[in-house]
């Protein structure tokens, strides 16, 4: 394991035995690095890693805090498949394309708010496209995304929203992957083709900026005719059996 892994789960095991409370601000890197024994480029990947899994965020000008609704849970462990490349670049060498089926702007619910950690008066683009890999469906999608991000325009939600981003100068760190299984809703019926109630996979994702700042609440819809998942399980050698 290397040391930055080793820093993380020492300051998980201090987010759950009450040194740090839910929304607590952590000391800044170079305390951290002094605390630690270590150099401030080793504990900016500590806590990348715990942006990238939720536990986490950083706001400019004010710290990395403990997100206020983080509980410990193996439901909610990131894995490879928590990968933000979008559906086009997880789909080398074929045709992707989408239908919008919804873009407006608004004000943000409290659930989207909480998620993107802004302010109820900063605004968000409501986008609902359905993606079509080779002419076949693929996915229903709808994600919420702050205005102040990027412009997007029709045009970048014809293609890829995530290769538009890199272009406008956002490196993207990750993302906090919830995944589960739903009845198909009325949304779905007319999105995808299912039948109600039929089984849905659903993928619930906030990604992150390099800066630790979430830019994308999401939730993406695969009918379960062609949806699978695959994960790659790494063991230490070092740990003993059990």
């Amino acid at each position: 394991m290397y040391k930055y892994q080793q820093i993380a789960q020492s300051l998980l095991k201090m987010f759950t035995d009450g040194t740090y409370a839910p929304g607590a601000l952590l000391p800044d890197q170079e305390q951290l690095a002094k605390q630690f024994h270590t150099t401030r480029i080793t504990i900016r990947k500590a806590i990348q890693l715990l942006i990238v899994e939720g536990v986490v965020y950083s706001k400019r000008g004010a710290g990395t805090f403990l997100r206020k609704d983080y509980q410990p849970s193996p439901q909610n462990e990131i894995s490879p498949i928590d990968k933000p490349l979008g559906t086009t670049a997880t789909k080398p060498g074929h045709q992707v394309t989408s239908k919008i089926l919804g873009f407006t702007a608004r004000m943000p619910n409290e659930r989207e708010k909480d998620a993107l950690v802004i302010c109820p008066t900063d605004p968000v683009y409501v986008i609902d496209r359905v993606r079509y890999v080779d002419q076949k469906l693929f996915s229903y999608e709808h994600t919420i995304m702050p205005t102040a991000v990027m412009p997007i325009t029709e045009d970048i939600l014809h293609g890829s929203i995530y290769a538009a981003l890199r272009a406008h100068g956002i490196s993207i760190a990750g993302s906090h992957r919830t995944v589960y299984a739903i009845k198909a809703t009325a949304t779905d019926v007319k999105a995808i083709g299912a039948k109600r109630n039929d089984p849905v996979l659903v993928i619930q994702q906030v990604s992150y900026t390099i800066e630790g700042e979430p830019f994308e609440f999401s939730e993406s819809h695969f009918p379960y005719q062609t949806a699978s998942v695959t994960a790659d399980v790494e063991l230490d050698p070092r740990q003993p059996a059990k």
